[in-house]
């Protein structure tokens, strides 16, 4: 067993993504105060869900592997290697979806996610085991000028050539490695981690019985050991919130309160988790944020979030997949991977019957190729297969004879 599978097993053994992250070695500072790396990030509730929703969703979306028809269209190409692989199981410890989530993750997070290629002699993959993107540093080699990965691994270090890295980079300018949308937004990400954490210590410190007090003269040694005992130690914390106060030598308590909404924390708190949503470009409606969303909206922005937000992503992995994983050869022959997307942007079922009924009236689709698409079985004998429009219509060479022959 390689370097590369060891560190991927031994990432899954100490708990998967997060661990996978958490190595990471300093962070970003902000004014915040708050020390930003991908971790600490993940601890925020606004960027796990965003992370969640976009690591969820590419891997519940099937992927098939394809071979164009000479005469145009394509079929499924379930006897190719790559099909089980990617369809269902990538190595021998995960499943296809539990390979793409951790790998969206990681590259929703830190910008890249990078997997191991182990091919046998007929060169053709095996399998697919993902890497920790902090374990791998990407360079040019100085005398061949071609890209090569550097995977740590504690003290052991070992270059590999691209073809054995299935590399998906995110968004960058060198087109090499993509850049990490946490610590390029590490003010807002800070921001809002600050929020929270005040927000905590809010209760925990006792914030609820906040004021000054008075005192007629000078404040004895036993009254002021017996005050901090009342306030520090019995008046502290939300369990203690309603509890009286013995006050010592005529003293008085004067209240300050200091209300959430005096301080804008609750704006400041849904600003930041609007931000965090533009990051990631998520509609909010999809981590539980229905401000502005109703039920007339809501169908369309998930439609958006396929088209702007999923898209470049699968587009990303699509290519990387088809450069890395086909040979010149099998792409010659027309092999291709491509996830499925009609899952996700099936609107009602009305509407959805609605746009059948106009595919299957015009030739489009035949009854099987409908009944496919709701998981049923073909027609018996056949009779399903025929396609059929509308009696109706018919050419356009043939309309305009007739107008001239009127």
């Amino acid at each position: 067993m390689g370097l590369l599978q060891k560190l991927a097993i031994k990432n899954y053994t100490m708990g998967g993504l997060g661990e996978a992250i958490g190595a990471r070695i300093g962070g970003i500072g902000s004014h915040s105060g708050i020390q930003v790396t991908e971790t600490k990030a993940l601890s925020y509730i606004t960027v796990f869900s965003c992370v969640r929703v976009l690591a969820e969703t590419l891997g519940s979306l099937p992927i098939f592997i394809y071979k164009e028809r000479a005469e145009g269209g394509n079929d499924k190409a379930r006897d190719h290697p790559l099909f089980q692989i990617l369809h269902d199981l990538p190595n021998d410890e995960m499943t296809s979806s539990t390979f793409r989530e951790t790998q969206m993750g990681h590259l929703a997070l830190s910008g890249n996610c990078y997997a191991s290629i182990t091919r046998n002699r007929r060169g053709e993959v095996i399998d697919l085991y993902p890497i920790p993107w902090n374990s791998v540093q990407v360079r040019r080699n100085k005398t061949t000028k071609k890209v090569e990965y550097l995977v740590t691994d504690n003290s052991a270090t070992e270059v590999f050539p691209a073809e054995k890295i299935l590399h998906i980079p995110g968004f960058g300018f060198d087109g090499l490695v993509g850049y990490s949308p946490i610590r390029l937004a590490s003010e807002a990400v800070g921001l809002g981690l600050a929020a929270a954490e005040f927000a905590a210590r809010f209760y925990s410190q006792g914030m609820a019985i906040g004021g000054i007090l008075e005192h007629p003269a000078t404040l004895s040694t036993t009254a002021l050991d017996n005050l901090k005992t009342s306030f520090i130690e019995k008046g502290a914390g939300l369990a203690n919130a309603h509890v009286p106060i013995v006050l010592e030598e005529g003293m008085k308590f004067n209240r300050i309160p200091m209300p959430f909404t005096d301080a804008q924390f609750l704006e400041t708190r849904k600003f930041t988790r609007d931000e965090i949503c533009g990051l990631f470009r998520i509609p909010p409606h999809m981590i539980a944020n229905l401000e502005r969303s109703t039920n007339n909206n809501i169908e369309h922005q998930s439609l958006e979030f396929v088209k702007y937000t999923m898209l470049p992503y699968i587009t990303r992995w699509e290519q990387a997949i088809n450069w890395k994983l086909f040979t010149p050869k099998e792409r010659e022959q027309g092999f291709y991977a491509k996830f499925n997307v009609e899952g996700i942007l099936r609107g009602d079922y009305k509407s959805r019957q609605e746009g059948l009924a106009v595919q299957r009236q015009n030739g489009v689709i035949n009854a099987d190729e409908w009944r496919a698409l709701e998981e049923m079985n073909p027609q018996p004998g056949g009779t399903g297969e025929v396609y059929l429009v509308n009696g109706n219509m018919i050419p356009v060479d043939i309309a305009a004879k007739r107008e001239v022959s009127e």
